[in-house]
């Protein structure tokens, strides 16, 4: 049934396109179409703040599970058919987040959500960044993880419509995740179209040796966990935070769409500055960048904080995503896979506490501008630990 049909040997347009589609629908719907539904969930079910953190962790302890699971070699031979499944069940959580007002159930959703876009990534990902590879062209792995921004600015779009279709009533949040339901079964049908039957065959198998943790990699491995409790405040509640100044609904709508167009264009933007700069003079630039975004968000003037703290996230988070791991492969190139697995579990384990510690402060003191203020200094806090081993990733 989720066999591809018979076609000539993919090229790397439709495999990128494949990528960047399934992403799009995995993390940019899956994952971060919470931020901008949240606001109406919070005023129509209702939510508060802490509600809201408890149930964005659930996302990213699914996202966690998923990524664990995923390391170890059950699907060998089957990754196409994993992902395929997993974008199918990322549709079905979807609409049902539309069936319930119950936090608990809410809770339990995004848990399977975060797990089914944990497999999509990881499969998909296996598949298009193998082929890119075998053919030394870096732009598909670019197409690729710009695939969350541009699912990111069409969320946005999509909320904004709904919202202007029920004049943000208290039901608009429920047809805002069934419209996300509807998008990721139609991105279902692409991928499965244009997505290759398996990865490349130039990916390497076999046992790696064990990680020799040294001070370099120490220091990334810590800095790529805080940066995961350092984004995500700003991930998850940059919305929710423009709502709660009253920006009004466009202010809403703008900042997320535009962190979704610099996100889908960030690794393109960033490229031609790897070769300069290195990568951890990249990945230290991004930091102290996002980390003046974050704080922009709620240190400038209501009108034009989102905005400016949007284009910077987007501008930054997806190219200290991608080019952490970099530092991370080239700090261990004997053990890529076990580094990989390293670095993402502490990343996970931070973007898990992010929102649960944001709700709290937030529920407490009536706004997140303490939160947002320490995730700013967390990035800070981030570029510091890599500035030491710089000269050794560069």
């Amino acid at each position: 049934m989720l066999s591809r049909p018979p076609r000539s040997p993919p090229n790397l347009v439709s495999i990128a396109a494949a990528g960047a589609v399934a992403m799009a629908a995995a993390m940019g719907f899956g994952r971060f179409s919470f931020t901008p539904i949240l606001p109406g969930m919070m005023s129509g079910v209702p939510l508060s703040a802490a509600d809201a953190g408890l149930i964005a962790s659930a996302n990213f302890v699914g996202y966690l599970v998923g990524a664990v699971l995923a390391a170890y070699g059950w699907a060998a031979g089957r990754e196409r058919l994993v992902a395929l499944a997993a974008l199918l069940a990322n549709a079905i959580l979807l609409a049902a987040m539309a069936a319930t007002d119950s936090v608990a159930v809410f809770v339990v959703i995004r848990f399977l959500a975060g797990l089914a876009s944990a497999f999509a990534m990881v499969f998909t990902s296996s598949i298009v960044l193998s082929h890119g590879a075998a053919a030394g062209n870096d732009h598909v792995q670019a197409a690729h993880f710009g695939g969350p921004g541009a699912g990111i600015a069409l969320s946005s779009v999509m909320v904004l419509l709904i919202g202007l279709g029920f004049h943000d009533g208290p039901g608009g949040w429920r047809a805002d995740w069934i419209g996300g339901a509807l998008y990721c079964a139609a991105s279902l049908a692409v991928v499965w179209w244009l997505l290759p039957t398996a990865p490349a065959q130039a990916a390497r198998t076999g046992k790696e040796p064990a990680l020799n943790w040294s001070r370099p990699m120490v220091l990334v491995t810590l800095s790529y966990g805080l940066f995961g409790f350092g984004y995500v405040i700003t991930a998850t509640f940059l919305v929710t935070i423009a709502r709660m100044a009253a920006t009004g609904a466009f202010v809403e709508f703008l900042c997320w769409f535009i962190a979704g167009v610099t996100a889908a264009v960030a690794l393109f933007a960033w490229k031609p500055l790897v070769r300069p700069l290195g990568l951890g003079g990249v990945y230290v630039a991004a930091l102290l960048i996002e980390a003046a975004g974050v704080l922009a968000t709620v240190a400038l003037p209501p009108s034009v904080a989102p905005l400016i703290g949007g284009a910077l996230f987007g501008a930054t988070f997806l190219a200290i995503t991608a080019y952490g791991l970099q530092i991370g492969r080239k700090l261990s190139p004997k053990s890529p896979r076990r580094i990989l697995a390293m670095m993402t579990a502490a990343f996970g384990v931070g973007q898990i506490v992010g929102p649960i510690v944001a709700g709290w402060i937030a529920e407490r003191s009536g706004s997140f501008t303490l939160p947002t203020v320490i995730a700013a200094i967390a990035l800070v806090a981030c570029a510091s630990m890599a500035m030491p081993v710089m000269k050794e990733i560069h």
